[in-house]
């Protein structure tokens, strides 16, 4: 069986992508030391205010900008595979993408991954300044022989995103990373943690859902193992969360519990 050392960095980003991209690398360097071999960041980790406006638009780098070159620099200074949430430019001028970068330990970038359900709930409308990523993205990354697959905040409230990930015929998912920025709100915590736990228990499949910090996100970054127990967690605190994924548990539990073997429906993403 395989391990992966995971570290979770919890923090609230700042409308300065220069300081963002500081707080990554100190993240990293942290993240070495106790033993992880990647570290995954909040969503909107290179720029965020709490409206989601034209700032954004203008803040937003290519993909060989000087934010996600920064990030290839730290993963080739410190050794660690980086999953890291950026604002992408977009096709269109009045747009960006909600983009995931996952970046190997000798900084070569293995992977993206642009958000597919956009945030038009509870008050807010990410779609009026982002542009929705293709549903048929099956974003699974190997990290130390380790399949990690990636999806983004309210891609959690749409079950189908993580049962993909975890049913890849090519290359299932054994943990499934979540960066977000969950807003503060009434029961949103509790939403927050019940949903982790779910895809966790459903997919039998390691789960690792990274928060923003307060003041506008809730925090809560939580490690969960594939029966769903929480091995690792932070409150709302700015913090480093470490875990180690172990696919030995994972077939320990998949043993007693082969729900994800025993499907009689598939998944198939659509426009």
């Amino acid at each position: 069986m395989t391990t992966l050392t995971i570290a979770s960095a919890q923090f609230a980003p700042v409308d300065d992508t220069a300081a963002n991209l500081e707080t990554v690398r100190a993240a990293a360097v942290d993240a070495v030391a106790r033993g992880a071999q990647l570290l995954v960041t909040p969503e909107y980790t290179s720029y965020f205010t709490p409206e989601i406006d034209d700032r954004f638009v203008a803040a937003a780098q290519p993909l060989d900008g000087p934010f996600v070159t920064g990030l290839r620099r730290i993963a080739r200074i410190t050794g660690v595979a980086l999953v890291v949430g950026v604002a992408e430019t977009g096709e269109t001028p009045d747009r960006f993408r909600n983009t995931l970068v996952a970046v190997a330990p000798d900084g070569s970038l293995l992977s993206t991954y642009r958000k597919v359900h956009l945030y038009d709930a509870f008050g807010s409308r990410e779609s009026d300044r982002i542009e929705p990523g293709d549903p048929s993205q099956l974003p699974v990354i190997e990290v130390g022989g380790v399949r990690v697959g990636l999806e983004t905040c309210y891609d959690l409230r749409f079950p189908e995103v993580t049962r993909r990930l975890a049913a890849a015929e090519d290359g299932a998912a054994d943990v499934v990373v979540l960066p977000a920025e969950w807003v503060r709100g009434p029961g949103k915590e509790h939403h927050w943690r019940t949903l982790l736990t779910a895809r966790a228990i459903e997919n039998t499949v390691w789960v690792v859902g990274v928060g923003q910090a307060p003041p506008t996100g809730i925090g809560g970054s939580v490690a969960l193992d594939p029966s769903g127990t929480a091995v690792a967690a932070l409150g709302a605190e700015p913090g480093l969360l470490v875990v180690t994924v172990d696919t030995a548990v994972t077939r320990r539990v998949r043993g007693v519990n082969p729900s994800l073997s025993l499907r009689r429906y598939a998944v198939v993403p659509r426009d």
